[in-house]
């Protein structure tokens, strides 16, 4: 929710107001100001030169550029007849985290797919814009991955928050499946950034999802008691879990997001590449929800969103 209101005319702008059911001190939804057909509103949410990066077009900065990126980007979503599902809000005085799933048209017979996005917005005092970074996976928009270098440097002096959160880490970087699992309220769910049917839920399903993610195995999710315990086994075969270099967290209490960049996969180092988290505590404090954007391709395998 990176756009200003006041920016925009004032008609847009009230009635952007009274279609936001969750609001980030009235700031305007980011596909929202977009479809408005107001560039230069969006070049004046910021407090200098705008920089966005979008993991479609690429790195984005100046004040023509941002014009071009957003008119290209609202002719895109008219012509896959968009439609923008509102999912979550994260939000700090200093950032906020917006997540909503894109339903969009890709194919003549009318079949649909789900994009899930997320949209940080590094933002001043003043709720004037720094930079907005978009992440999303290329996998459902062309079936190919699309390796994206890290957007920031780790922070090696970010805390992150006791509790789920930083056990649910802890066990990633380890290769603690039953540990990761444990984080997890007992209907919990982990969402692939493929979204649609990539998403787990249970004890059961979480276990088969990690045990496919990083197995040496087919990559293919299976489904049921064998299966799941013959995944599980491969898990981190290889030798390891996967540490994340972490480098800005914005916590809301109820949600935690975490901008990472992936360098290395149980024994194997990668290309380093970006990605955000967000991390939804339940009532009992565990885990109800990890959502993840990021377009990671595990070495030498597959994962479970090509499977």
């Amino acid at each position: 929710m990176p756009w200003m209101p006041e920016v925009f005319s004032a008609p847009i702008a009230e009635a952007m107001r009274h279609r936001e059911a969750e609001s980030a001190n009235d700031a305007v939804a980011y596909y929202e100001g977009i479809m408005a057909n107001d560039p230069e509103a969006l070049v004046r949410s910021f407090a200098a030169q705008p920089v966005l990066d979008d993991p479609r077009v690429g790195y984005v900065e100046g004040a023509k550029e941002l014009r071009a990126f957003v008119n290209g980007t609202a002719q895109w979503l008219r012509e896959r007849d968009a439609v923008v599902e509102n999912v979550a809000l994260t939000h700090t005085q200093t950032r906020t985290v917006e997540e909503v799933v894109l339903h969009l048209l890709l194919a003549d017979d009318g079949g649909r797919v789900e994009l899930p996005v997320a949209v940080v917005a590094d933002r001043n005092p003043d709720r004037t814009l720094k930079a907005v970074r978009v992440y999303h996976s290329m996998w459902p928009l062309t079936r190919e991955h699309s390796v994206r270098p890290p957007l920031l440097p780790a922070d090696p002096a970010l805390q992150l928050p006791g509790g789920v959160v930083s056990d649910y880490q802890k066990a990633l970087a380890e290769g603690d499946v039953e540990g990761i699992v444990r984080t997890f309220e007992a209907d919990g769910y982990a969402r692939e950034p493929s979204g649609g049917e990539y998403l787990h839920r249970g004890s059961d399903e979480l276990r088969a999802f990690y045990a496919a993610l990083f197995g040496r195995g087919s990559g293919i999710l299976q489904r049921g008691p064998e299966p799941i315990r013959s995944l599980y086994e491969t898990l981190f075969s290889d030798g390891g879990g996967i540490p994340l270099e972490h480098c800005t967290l914005t916590d809301y209490g109820v949600r935690c997001a975490i901008e990472y960049n992936v360098v290395r996969w149980g024994e194997d180092e990668v290309e380093p590449q970006a990605g955000v988290a967000v991390y939804e505590r339940g009532t009992s404090g565990l885990l109800a929800a990890v959502r993840v954007y990021d377009d990671v391709e595990p070495p030498a395998v597959s994962d479970t969103s090509v499977g």
